[in-house]
């Protein structure tokens, strides 16, 4: 069964605009990532200034080659974190988040509607 990690970004109120811009533009950059199978962005709606990022891989190895592959190359000189982020030479933009942990897990189980 495939395996989901979950980063969990904490992000102040007034980088929540600048978070999800940075990922609407990074769409695309995963996709088409070997064993790669699921992406969403979770906006919190209350109690928590914590954003989640799913992913859902077919293995650890697909997503670990996609870290050290092109995950790591598309965040090469950013000021990195949340991912989607970066310019092209001159300065590197501040981070929207200001803290990052990973969570990962197997599923052992899913449903789909009938």
């Amino acid at each position: 069964m495939s395996i989901v990690k979950i980063n969990v970004l904490t992000v102040p109120a007034e980088q929540r605009e600048v978070l999800e811009q940075r990922f609407a533009s990074r769409a695309g950059a995963v996709e088409g990532s070997d064993g790669f199978e699921w992406f969403e962005l979770l906006r919190p709606l209350e109690g928590t200034d914590q954003y989640l990022v799913y992913t859902r891989w077919r293995s650890e190895e697909d997503f670990q080659n996609w870290m050290n592959g092109s995950m790591k190359a598309a965040h090469q000189g950013t000021a990195g974190g949340e991912g989607g982020e970066g310019g092209e030479g001159g300065e590197r933009p501040k981070p929207a988040a200001s803290g990052s942990t990973l969570w990962s897990f197997e599923v052992v189980q899913q449903a789909s509607p009938k």
